[in-house]
Parts: structure tokens; C-alpha cells; sequence
């Protein structure tokens, strides 16, 4: 049996800001499949990618090779109750491993801001959350299996395969393409979300003390003032209740915030006034609601746009947020969409993680796209970038950033480690493309 390739396939990341014309698509349904992908790529010395659910704001999916899209290897393949753990195919949405992990009474015990992404796209790009008892979702990993490009399987874990364990965990796509993924989870729990408003001053000054009082904590910066919404997630045996509505969550919160943001293109002065009206309108009062806990821990995100997130070190998050609200103060010209969300992770030990070794505060900036409209960012974008860089950050890898090998050794103590295991699995650079190029060369 062999796998069928099509050509004239148009990709396209979900905010459409990227995309690509692989030279052939393939959407294999089994180990096989994948491995006669390869096969072909290494007759004919074509670049391979694998892509999962395409919601990285780059280009790192990209490539004008061969793409493979993981899609329909999307089972689970085990559950075991007694360890709680389950192995999935690599293209299993989490969305449906939610749904399913439902059914055994087990959940993740964190999440990012959305699943309509698949197992090995999560860990490829160190995807997180919040909350400074968890790490990024990677952490959450205890196995796995990929393929080389020379075909061969390996199985990691801690005990086998260590040190490629510990760099597959953030793969990016560049170590083989990944065939399963086995995570441990947790017993099934609800959470309850409280929100409310604070200013900036409040939330830094006692950052720590909102670090302790909630599991999974972030807060929502209104750039161009002092507004902020503070959420608080935690473990609740409260019946599940909702605070959603349609007028004020789309009609005001999508489409009349759309349009103002529209206007804002023409009007660039009005996105100050946008950012305190919407916090007035939306955020400043207390919102509580409670589900079990994947509801609660993925929002919608509703608007196609522009975004870069770095992880700093959390004892820099005061400084690093205050300066760059003070950039904004005295460039008025530069503005900034809401909101900056602000969230904290547990450090790690592996090899790429933006955690590696330091417990982090992600802080995260947007520029929305009305319409689909590109609005002018690089002001903001570069002024962000030279302040991370300055608070020791490191950029998350789904998103796009101007770095380069030469950052990324100063950034991660152990770049050449992995660098040295890259070429070891992949000496020819099949999985390499545009995006990795400039973080390897």
C-alpha cells in the first residue's frame, strides 16, 4: 500500500499570517505511511515538515518540501487507570484527549489557552500555560517514540534514551517526526475562575503574595494605563456555572471591538481610548465561573493576530513590565493593543525549554488584525524584543522573533547539546526549513 501525495496544496497558519506551498501534502493514517514519506524524500533529497494543528504564529511549519500533516494518526492507544497515564498518537487533537480522558475520569493537569492543537505540535514548541507549581505542557510527558531520517524508531523516556528525551520534549520539529506521546495525568477536577480589576502598582507590588493565594494565576496589562484584570484559577467541587453571554462576549467583546479596532487603523489615537473603554465595559467588575477544568483553562480566541511571547525570569517581571510601559509613554506614536498577559511557569531541565533552569514569567503582547487588516507593529514589536532581551528572556518558539544561533547560545546553556544531537538524527537537515535555518545557522 502505498501513501498517496497531492500537489497544489495551499498552506496557511490558523491567524493566516504564514504560509507555504509544500511541493507535496501527504496525510498518512499509519507508522508505514510515514515511513515511505520519508523514504521518497530521501530518494529524491527533499525537506520533510510535519504539521499538526497549525496555530503557530510563524513559520515554523512551513516548507516547500514535503509536508506531512499528522491529522489522521490521532488514537489513543492506551490508558492506563492504575498510573494514571495515557499514550496517544502524535496528531491526536487535545481537544478530543480532553473529551476522552473524560470518559476514564482522568484529565491534564494544565493546558495552553487552546486545544485545537495536537500532542507533538504542543511539546515541539513548548507550548504553557500558567500557574508557578506546573511547567510547560512538555513537562507533562513521561515517553514517546519518533522516527529518523534514517527511518529507524527510537523510544525516550527518563530511563531509555534519556538525553534525547530531554530534547525531544522541545523538538521543533527538527529531531524526526514524532509517533506517539505518552502524557501523565491526573484525576479528573473542576476548576472555579475568579476575575477581577487591579491596577498594575497593586499586582507587582504583591506579586508574590497573588503567586501563593491562586494554582493557576495570570493577569491581563491594559497597555496605555494602569488597568489590570487579575484571574484566579483553582480546584473546586462547585457545580459547573457559567458567566458567558452572547451580547457582551461577541456582539460587544468581538464585533464592536473589531470594528473600533478597524477604525484605529485610521485613527491610531483612538487605541488608548479603545484599551480603558473595553477594560470599563468587560473587566471592571468581579466575573466568577466554574466547569471542569480543560473549559476552564482554554479560552476562544476569537481574533486572527499578531503576537510574541518571551519567558524572563520571574524576580525581572516588575522592571521588565514597567518598562515597557514606560517605551510606551514616551513614544506615543507606537501603540499597543490589549491585553499584555502576563503568566508564570515552573522551571525545567529541558534542553530548549524558555524554562530551562529558571522559573519564568511569560509575558505576552498583540497586535489584532480587524478584517483581516495587517496593523503597523514593528515599533512595538522591536521595543519589546530589545527590553526581553535585556530581562534575559527567551522568545516562545510557535511565535515569531528576529533571533539567531547567536542568541539562542547566549540564551540556553544547553543549545550546543542539542545542536549536537540534531546533526547526530539528522545529518542531512531533512527536517530542517527557513524558520529553523536561522536558529541553527
Amino acid at each position: 500500500m502505498m501513501v498517496h501525495g497531492h500537489k497544489g496544496f495551499k498552506f496557511r497558519n490558523w491567524a493566516k499570517t504564514y504560509g507555504c506551498h509544500p511541493e507535496m501534502y501527504f496525510q498518512p493514517t499509519c507508522v508505514e505511511e510515514v515511513k515511505q514519506v520519508l523514504d521518497l524524500a530521501r530518494q529524491q533529497n527533499k525537506r520533510v515538515k510535519a504539521t499538526g494543528g497549525g496555530h503557530s504564529p510563524s513559520d515554523i511549519a512551513c516548507t516547500d518540501g514535503f509536508m506531512i500533516h499528522m491529522g489522521k494518526m490521532n488514537r489513543i492507544l492506551k490508558v492506563d487507570k492504575e498510573k494514571c497515564q495515557v499514550t496517544v498518537e502524535a496528531g491526536i487533537l487535545l481537544m478530543d484527549l480532553n473529551v476522552e480522558l473524560r470518559k476514564h475520569g482522568l484529565a491534564l493537569a494544565n493546558l495552553g489557552a487552546v486545544s485545537d492543537v495536537t500532542a507533538a505540535g504542543v511539546i515541539g514548541t513548548g507550548t504553557h500555560n500558567t500557574g508557578i507549581k506546573h511547567g510547560i505542557l512538555s513537562t507533562q510527558v513521561v515517553a514517546l517514540s519518533l522516527l529518523t531520517a534514517a527511518g529507524t524508531i527510537i523510544e525516550c523516556s527518563e530511563t531509555s534514551n534519556a538525553d534525547l528525551f530531554k530534547a525531544s520534549l522541545v523538538h521543533l520539529g527538527c529531531l524526526g517526526i514524532i509517533l506517539t506521546v505518552t502524557f501523565q495525568c491526573v484525576p479528573q477536577f473542576h476548576l472555579q475562575e475568579t476575575s477581577f480589576p487591579s491596577t498594575l502598582k497593586e499586582v507587582l507590588d504583591n506579586l508574590d503574595s497573588h503567586l501563593k493565594k491562586s494554582e493557576y494565576f495570570r493577569f491581563l496589562w491594559f497597555p496605555h494605563s494602569d488597568n489590570v484584570s487579575v484571574i484566579y484559577q483553582d480546584h473546586t467541587n462547585k457545580p459547573p456555572t457559567s458567566a458567558a453571554s452572547w451580547f457582551w462576549d461577541y456582539a460587544v467583546g468581538f464585533y464592536l471591538l473589531e470594528f473600533l479596532l478597524w477604525v484605529s487603523t485610521f485613527l491610531p489615537a483612538l487605541v488608548p481610548w479603545i484599551n480603558r473603554f473595553f477594560f470599563w465595559l468587560l473587566f471592571a467588575n468581579k466575573v466568577e465561573s466554574s466547569d471542569i477544568s480543560y473549559k476552564i483553562l482554554n479560552y476562544e480566541c476569537r481574533f486572527k493576530q499578531y503576537v510574541q511571547d518571551w519567558a524572563i525570569p520571574i524576580e525581572n517581571t516588575a522592571e521588565a513590565l514597567l518598562d515597557l510601559k514606560t517605551m510606551l509613554e514616551k513614544n506615543p506614536k507606537v501603540v499597543a493593543h490589549f491585553p499584555v498577559e502576563v503568566r508564570f511557569v515552573k522551571g525545567d531541565d529541558i534542553l530548549l525549554s524558555p524554562c530551562f533552569q529558571k522559573d519564568s514569567c511569560y509575558m505576552n503582547i498583540i497586535m489584532y488584525r480587524p478584517y483581516g487588516k495587517d496593523v503597523p507593529r514593528l515599533d512595538y514589536w522591536l521595543a519589546y524584543e530589545r527590553i526581553m532581551k535585556k530581562f534575559g528572556g527567551r522568545p516562545h518558539w510557535a511565535k515569531a522573533h528576529t533571533c539567531t544561533r547567536k542568541d539562542f547560545e547566549e540564551m540556553y546553556p544547553s543549545f550546543q547539546k542539542f545542536c549536537a544531537i540534531q546533526e547526530k538524527l539528522d545529518p542531512t537537515g531533512m527536517f530542517l526549513n527557513a524558520y529553523l535555518e536561522k536558529v541553527f545557522y
